[in-house]
C-alpha cells in the first residue's frame, strides 16, 4: 500500500529523485490542451495521456477527485492577457512561478502542491497519478490509483471525514477550507472563455444517437446537486420553450459550490433506475453570467423624468459650491482693480519717470484734454458736489444721470464725481444690447462685471440635450437655462461680491459693531460701492429684455442698501423703464445740455493753448490764441456749432491743424449734412440692416428738417395736426430715439420741438438750400399727400353711391351728401395745387444737377 507521502517521494528514494527531476515537466505535452495544465505534481506516471478532446478518463481501480479551493480565483484573468505584447504566453509565466513557490519551502502555505496534499489522508491506500491544476477555477484534478477492495464512495467518505478534521485552509483564503469531492462525470478540460459563475446551466443529453433524454424535476435535481452546497433556487426551463437541449438552471449562494458541482457532474449519466428516462440521461454542465441586481441603475434608467430634473440639480449645486466662490473673487478683484496694472505702485513709479522723461512729447495732449474739461467741470462744479452729496445718503433710489450724446455724461461722473472712490463697478449696456445670440449676450455681460470663469458655449450645447431630452421623454431635463435665468446668475453674484466689498472694513470693535450686515449698510452709505450703468436703453427698442434684468437688479442693490446705482443715458423715455423696477420710489436726476456760449469759447481757446511751447527760461511762454488773427471768428462760429462737447472739441482739433474757425465749422455742417441723409431720409427702409425697426418715412423726416430750418421751435401739437403725421406722435419719438430732434418738455407734457444738436440747425438750413434735394424730397411728400387725399376722395365717392342707391332719396340724408360733396371739392382742390406744385417741381430735377 502506498501513502500519500510515499507517492511525492522521500529523501534518498531513487524513486523520488526521478519524480523531483519531473517534477515541473510542462503538462501542455503530457495531459491536456494548453491554458489548462500549469504544474505536475511528483508521481510516477502509469496512466495513458490524456486525448486532445480533453476528456480526463478513469481506468479500473482508478477514481477522480476534485479537490477545491487550491488556487486564488482572480488569477483566471490572467489567462485571458494574451493580446499583451510582454504577456503573450501566460501559461509559461504562471509555470515559471509556481515553480519557485514549490522549491522555496520557506513558505508552504503558497504552494499548492503542499495544499493538495494535506487533502488526501495517509490512512486510505490510495496512489496518486496525476494531479491536473484548473487554475480558471481555482483547483486540481486528482487521479488516484486504489486498492480494489476499497470502492469510490468510501474514498469519498473518508475524504470528507478528514477534511472536517482537519479544515486545511490556503493563505489566499484563510475562511474557507480545502473541498474534495468524488468525480462522478466525464470531467472536460476545455480552454474556452468561459469563467467560474455562481449560476449552472445543466443540460439533459441522450446518451446515445436514436435515444431520448428525460427532464428531470427539481427534487431530482436538489438530491444530485445539494451535496456540493447551498442552492438558492433551481429553476426548470419555461413551461412551452421549445428550445433544445432541454435544461434546468441552478442558483448556488457560493461560487466554489458552482465549481465543484460543475467539476464533479459534467458528463455524468443518470441510469433510468433514478429517473434518467427509459435509456438515461447526461448531464453537460455550463457555467451562465449571473444577471446582477442592478435594481439602482434600473430604476433610473426607468424613470428619466424623476432621475434627470434631480442631475440637473446635483451638478447645479456642485457648479455652485465649486464655481460660485472662485467667481466671487474674480468680481471682487474687478471692482476694486486688484489685478489692474495701472494701480499698481511699481507700474506708477516707472510711468511717472518715462512721462517726466517724455514730457515734451507725451504730456501735450493730456494737458491740452484737461486744460479744456477743467472749463466744463467749473461750470458743471454744482452738477458734481450734488451727485456726490447723493453718495453719502442713505436714500434708497436711482441717480440718473441723463443728457444727448457727447455732453460729457461718463466724464463727468467717472473722472469727477467718483474720483478717487476705489470700489466703482462701471457697467456698459452697448457691448451687451449689441451682442448677437444668447452665449454673445451672457458673455458680454460676464465680462463688463469680471464673473469667470464663464462656460458661455453650454448654454447652446445644453439646449440641444434638452430638446433630444424632450423629443424622447415628453418634457425638458432642465439642463439648459434661459438668457434670463443665465443673466440672474451674474446680477446675482456680483451683488455677492458687492455686498462683501461693502463690509469688509467693518471690525468687531466697532462702536456699532452688534448692528446686522443690512443695517450697517443702511447707516454707513459711504461703504457701500458705486455701480455706474452707461448706455442704459441703448437700442432698447430692439429687445429689452436685458434692461429689464439690468433695472430690477439696480432695484435689488438700493433697496437692500448693497451700493448705489448711477444711470447714464441719452433716452428721454428712462423713467418708464425705470419705474417698472422702483415703482415708489422718485429718482434723482441730472440733466446735462450743452454748454454756455462762454464755456463753450474758453474750451475751445484752453485747447489751444495747451499746446504752446515753452518760451527761453525766465519767459512767458507764447499763446495760440494771441498770435492768431483768426480766432475773432470764433464767436460767430460757436453760435452756430453750440455747446456740444464732442463738437467742440473736433472744431479744436480742426483749428490746431491750421484751418480757420469758419472752414472747421463749416467741415462740422457738411458731415452732419451728410450723415443726416444717410441715416434718416435716403439709406432708409422699414427694417434697418441691423435688425432695428424704424418708424418713420423719409417724408416725415424731411418735413420735420424743412420747418426746422426755417423755425428753430416747433409746436409739437400744430405738427401732429399735419397729414403727414396723421395726428400720431409714434414718428416724433422715434426721430427723438435717434436724436434726430429733441422734445422739450413742459409741464409734464410735449410743449416743442428743436434740433437733436445745435449744429442740426446749420445742416438743415444747407440741406433745404440744396435745389434738387429739396424738389426730389418736397416731390415724395406730395405725392404722399396727393395719395393721402385720392383716398379721402374714393371713401366720399363710395359713400355718396351707396346714398344713391336708397330708394326716393330720404330728405334726411341731404346734409350728408352736401358735406361729402363739400369734403370732395376741397380736397380736388388741394390735390390740383399739388399737382401744379409737383409740376414746377419736375421742371427743377429736369433742368438742375
Amino acid at each position: 500500500m502506498f501513502g500519500v507521502k510515499t507517492v511525492f517521494g522521500s529523501a534518498g528514494s531513487n524513486h523520488g529523485q526521478h519524480t523531483h527531476r519531473t517534477l515541473y515537466r510542462p503538462l501542455r505535452k503530457l495531459y491536456y490542451p494548453p491554458h489548462t495544465s500549469l504544474i505536475a505534481a511528483r508521481f510516477k506516471s502509469t496512466a495513458p495521456k490524456i486525448p486532445k478532446s480533453g476528456h480526463i478518463e478513469a481506468g479500473p481501480n482508478e477514481s477522480l477527485l476534485f479537490i477545491d479551493n487550491i488556487f486564488p480565483l482572480r488569477l483566471s484573468f490572467l489567462l485571458s492577457l494574451t493580446n499583451l505584447p510582454f504577456f503573450t504566453d501566460p501559461e509559461k509565466i504562471l509555470q515559471k512561478i509556481l515553480k519557485q513557490l514549490h522549491d522555496d519551502q520557506r513558505i508552504p502555505a503558497a504552494d499548492p502542491i503542499n495544499i493538495a496534499q494535506k487533502a488526501l489522508p495517509d490512512s486510505i491506500s490510495l496512489r496518486v497519478k496525476q494531479i491536473l491544476p484548473r487554475l480558471k477555477e481555482g483547483g486540481a484534478y486528482a487521479k488516484l490509483l486504489h486498492d480494489p477492495k476499497v470502492s469510490p464512495p468510501d474514498i469519498e467518505a473518508a475524504l470528507q471525514e478528514y477534511l472536517e478534521k482537519t479544515s486545511p485552509k490556503p493563505w489566499f483564503n484563510p475562511l474557507r477550507p480545502v473541498g474534495s469531492h468524488l468525480v462522478r462525470g466525464r470531467p472536460w478540460l476545455e480552454d474556452l472563455q468561459r469563467y467560474p459563475s455562481q449560476k449552472l446551466r445543466v443540460e439533459f443529453l441522450p446518451t446515445g444517437p436514436g435515444a431520448e433524454a428525460a427532464e428531470l424535476p427539481e427534487e431530482t435535481l436538489y438530491t444530485l446537486f445539494r451535496t456540493y452546497g447551498k442552492l438558492g433556487d433551481i429553476k426548470p426551463q419555461p413551461t412551452g420553450s421549445k428550445d433544445l437541449p432541454k435544461y434546468a438552471t441552478l442558483y448556488y449562494g457560493n461560487i466554489r459550490d458552482a465549481i465543484m458541482a460543475k467539476n464533479c457532474m459534467h458528463g455524468f449519466v443518470l441510469p433510468a433506475s433514478e429517473g434518467g428516462g427509459k435509456d438515461g440521461t447526461v448531464f453537460k454542465m455550463v457555467y451562465e453570467k449571473r444577471a446582477k441586481a442592478r435594481l439602482l441603475r434600473d430604476w433610473i434608467m426607468n424613470h428619466p423624468r424623476i432621475v434627470i430634473p434631480i442631475l440637473a440639480a446635483i451638478i447645479a449645486s456642485v457648479t455652485v459650491a465649486v464655481f460660485d466662490p472662485i467667481r466671487t473673487f474674480f468680481i471682487k478683484t474687478y471692482v476694486t482693480h486688484t489685478f489692474h496694472i495701472t494701480e499698481n505702485r511699481v507700474y506708477s513709479w516707472f510711468r511717472s519717470q518715462i512721462t517726466r522723461a517724455n514730457e515734451i512729447l507725451s504730456l501735450k495732449r493730456k494737458e491740452s484734454e484737461n486744460a479744456g474739461m477743467s472749463v466744463v467741470w467749473d461750470d458743471r462744479r454744482g452738477t458734481i458736489e450734488q451727485i456726490r452729496t447723493w453718495l453719502m445718503e442713505t436714500a434708497d433710489t436711482f441717480i440718473v444721470v441723463h443728457g444727448p450724446r457727447g455732453s460729457g455724461k461718463r466724464e463727468l461722473v467717472l473722472d469727477e464725481a467718483l474720483k478717487g472712490r476705489r470700489n466703482t463697478l462701471h457697467i456698459d449696456c452697448k457691448p451687451i444690447q449689441d451682442a448677437r445670440g444668447d452665449s454673445s449676450t451672457i458673455f458680454a455681460a460676464a465680462r463688463e462685471v469680471g464673473y469667470k470663469p464663464i462656460f458661455s458655449w453650454m448654454n447652446t450645447f445644453s439646449s440641444m440635450i434638452d430638446l433630444a431630452a424632450q423629443g424622447t421623454i415628453g418634457t425638458k431635463t432642465g439642463f439648459s437655462e434661459t438668457l434670463d435665468s443665465q443673466l440672474q446668475k451674474i446680477w446675482q453674484t456680483t451683488t455677492n461680491a458687492l455686498k462683501e466689498l461693502a463690509l469688509e472694513g467693518r471690525h468687531k470693535n466697532d462702536k456699532d459693531s452688534e448692528l446686522g450686515d443690512d443695517e450697517y449698510l443702511e447707516a454707513h452709505p459711504e461703504r457701500r460701492p458705486v455701480v455706474v450703468i452707461d448706455n442704459f436703453l441703448h437700442k432698447s427698442q430692439e429687445s429689452s429684455i436685458v434692461y429689464d434684468k439690468i433695472s430690477e437688479w439696480a432695484a435689488s442693490l438700493t433697496t437692500g442698501n448693497v451700493a448705489h446705482v448711477i444711470f447714464l443715458t441719452s433716452d428721454v423715455s428712462f423713467s418708464k423703464s425705470l419705474s417698472k423696477a422702483l415703482p415708489d420710489r422718485v429718482f434723482r436726476q441730472v440733466s446735462l445740455g450743452d454748454c454756455s456760449p462762454e464755456v463753450a469759447k474758453r474750451f475751445v481757446v484752453n485747447h489751444l493753448n495747451a499746446d504752446a511751447d515753452e518760451g527761453p527760461k525766465g519767459e512767458k511762454k507764447t499763446l495760440p490764441s494771441e498770435t492768431r488773427d483768426d480766432l475773432g471768428e470764433l464767436d460767430g462760429c460757436i453760435d452756430i456749432l453750440g455747446g456740444r462737447l464732442t463738437d467742440l472739441e473736433f472744431l479744436a482739433r480742426r483749428i490746431k491743424t491750421g484751418e480757420t474757425p469758419k472752414k472747421a465749422v463749416q467741415q462740422i455742417i457738411d458731415q452732419s449734412a451728410s450723415e443726416i441723409l444717410k441715416m434718416y431720409i435716403l439709406d432708409i427702409s422699414t427694417s434697418s440692416s441691423n435688425g432695428s425697426t424704424r418708424s418713420w418715412t423719409p417724408e416725415q423726416a424731411w418735413v420735420l428738417i424743412k420747418s426746422l430750418a426755417t423755425t428753430p421751435n416747433l409746436r409739437y401739437n400744430e405738427l401732429l395736426l399735419s397729414d403727414t403725421f396723421k395726428s400720431s406722435d409714434g414718428a416724433l419719438l422715434a426721430l427723438e430715439q435717434f436724436e434726430l430732434i429733441t422734445i422739450v418738455s413742459q409741464n409734464g407734457r410735449p410743449h416743442s420741438i428743436r434740433p437733436g444738436k445745435p449744429v442740426y440747425q446749420a445742416a438743415f438750413k444747407q440741406l433745404v438750400a440744396d435745389r434738387v434735394l429739396k424738389a426730389r424730397l418736397d416731390l415724395a411728400v406730395l405725392t404722399q399727400l396727393i395719395g393721402i387725399e385720392t383716398k379721402s376722395i374714393d371713401k366720399a365717392e363710395a359713400e355718396l353711391a351707396l346714398l344713391g342707391g336708397l330708394p326716393g332719396q330720404p330728405r334726411e340724408v341731404k346734409s350728408r351728401v352736401m358735406w361729402l360733396l363739400a369734403k370732395m371739392q376741397a380736397s380736388q382742390g388741394k390735390v390740383e395745387a399739388w399737382e401744379k406744385e409737383g409740376k414746377a417741381l419736375k421742371e427743377v430735377l429736369a433742368k438742375e444737377y
